[in-house]
C-alpha cells in the first residue's frame, strides 16, 4: 500500500458511505482513479466488505459479555473452531496463549440467553475442558477502526 491507499483505507473506514467523489478529494486523484484504486484494494483483501455499525441495544443485543474457553489439544479444536464460526452472537473468536485458549466475544439479548449458549451450544462442543465468563459492565471504547500505519522508510518529511 502506497499513501495513496493508506488514505483511502482510512477514509473509508471512517465513512463507509463515502461516495467516490468525497474518496477522490481525500486520495488527491480523479474519481476514475480512485474508483480503480478502491477495486483493487478490495481485489487484494485489504478492504475485505461494507457494513454499516449499529448499535447493539437497538437491534436486540445489548448484553456484551466474553467468555474465555480452555479445549483440550487434538482433533476437538477443529471442530471447536468450525462449530463457533456458524455461532450467530459470537461476534469474535481468538487463539490465545497462556491457560486458555480461544476468547470469543459475544453479543446477547440478556442473561437468560448467555446462559442458554454456553450451557446448550458451548459446553456440549467436543474437548471442551473449562469456561470463564465475563460480563461487561459498561464499555469504555469499541471500535473497528483500524490503525493505517505507514512504514517508516515511507514517511513523509
Amino acid at each position: 500500500m502506497d499513501g495513496i491507499d493508506r488514505k483511502i483505507a482510512i477514509a473509508v473506514q471512517q465513512d463507509g458511505a463515502a461516495g467516490l467523489s468525497d474518496l477522490a478529494k481525500v486520495s488527491g486523484l480523479s474519481v476514475s482513479a480512485t474508483a480503480e484504486r478502491v477495486k483493487r484494494l478490495e481485489e487484494r483483501g485489504v478492504i475485505r466488505g461494507w457494513h454499516a455499525e449499529l448499535d447493539p441495544a437497538e437491534v436486540g443485543c445489548p448484553l456484551l459479555a466474553f467468555l474465555r474457553v480452555a479445549v483440550r489439544p487434538g482433533k476437538e479444536d477443529a471442530g471447536f473452531r468450525r462449530a463457533v464460526r456458524k455461532l450467530e452472537s459470537v461476534l469474535e473468536c481468538h487463539q490465545l496463549t497462556g491457560e486458555w485458549s480461544y476468547l470469543l466475544k459475544l453479543r446477547l439479548p440478556d442473561i437468560a440467553a448467555l446462559d442458554t449458549l454456553i450451557a446448550e451450544e458451548i459446553r456440549g462442543l467436543a474437548g471442551i475442558d473449562r469456561l470463564g465468563v465475563e460480563i461487561a459492565m459498561a464499555t469504555v471504547k469499541e471500535t473497528v477502526l483500524l490503525p493505517v500505519i505507514q512504514p517508516p522508510e515511507e514517511e513523509e518529511t
